[in-house]
């Protein structure tokens, strides 16, 4: 069946008004014109919808008994095909799934949930772990906004730099050996032994490839999936463990950070998102102020 949703609209106005001259003019169109699609209506229903009784026209049983399902109907087509500009925060329900390196959530996820619970309390926020490897949550709609440090090559994947010139410091457990030393020189911090985060574990990374430029390597005994579990570990051992400076301030309290005798390229926040929220405006929201709790984490 081939169905005119502007026959939706004629019935909702010709079923408020009871009369084809009132819904016409509601409708703005000619009466000849609602008379027109009265008939259609008619002819699709195989109900008269509206009868002259004298001078006025009364609904059929059968047009009372959907008046009110045909206003909701309208009102969703209309949603749909002309989505609301304005953004209710106040009673917006919505979930967003959020999948962000570990490190970030601690870093800025309270400041996040803090001011999303602020303006919107019926907002709740999904933290989802890293995989592996790369997956395509994003692009099915799994997963509203990623935060770590990889630019996502796709072209309907849309990337934002949100916080840059990271840089590195070694993090060791308290009344560490290393810690008694004024400075560390490249030569001490690759004869300790060395932790490494890796979601794929492995057991080198960039900082193995700045220490081969200048004839150095060091022993990586371990690997771990997060830097929570990293951090966990290098509290009862003497292992090192190298991280972004905004990671590691989250665990200050716990841990001892050093300088990292080393010129690595500095790290990278980025935010990710599929271009279906583009126009978005409760995504918009969110994204802003995402964007401004990694800004505030990474000062």
């Amino acid at each position: 069946m081939q169905l005119d949703l502007n026959l939706l609209a004629a019935l909702d106005a010709l079923l408020e008004e009871g009369s084809v001259q009132a819904a016409a003019d509601r409708t703005h169109v000619t009466a000849p014109a609602m008379s027109r699609s009265l008939g259609r209506i008619r002819r699709t229903t195989g109900d008269q919808i509206l009868v002259r009784t004298g001078r006025t026209m009364t609904p059929t049983p059968y047009a009372i008994a959907v008046r009110e399902q045909v206003h909701e109907l309208l009102q969703q087509v209309q949603g749909v095909l002309a989505p609301s500009r304005e953004l209710d925060l106040a009673t917006l329900d919505r979930t967003f799934t959020l999948r962000w390196h570990d490190s970030l959530v601690a870093a800025a996820g309270p400041t996040l949930l803090k001011n999303v619970r602020e303006q919107a309390p019926g907002v709740r926020l999904r933290f989802i772990a890293e995989s592996s490897g790369d997956t395509p949550e994003l692009r099915r709609g799994e997963v509203d906004l990623e935060a770590n440090a990889n630019h996502a090559p796709a072209p309907d994947i849309r990337t934002e730099l949100v916080a840059a010139d990271i840089h590195h410091v070694v993090a060791v457990r308290r009344n560490h050996p290393l810690t008694r030393r004024k400075t560390i020189t490249a030569a001490q911090y690759a004869a300790a032994e060395h932790l490494t985060i890796s979601r794929r574990g492995r057991l080198t990374d960039a900082i193995d490839d700045v220490l081969a430029q200048g004839g150095l390597s060091r022993q990586v005994v371990a690997s771990a999936a997060t830097e929570g579990a990293a951090f966990a570990i290098i509290r009862t051992t003497d292992l090192l463990v190298t991280v972004p400076e905004l990671t590691a301030s989250t665990a200050a309290e716990d841990l001892a950070l050093l300088p990292l005798p080393l010129d690595t390229p500095p790290a990278a926040v980025y935010l990710s998102w599929h271009q279906r929220y583009d126009t978005d405006r409760a995504h918009t929201w969110l994204r802003d102020l995402a964007r401004s709790a990694l800004q505030s984490a990474s000062d």
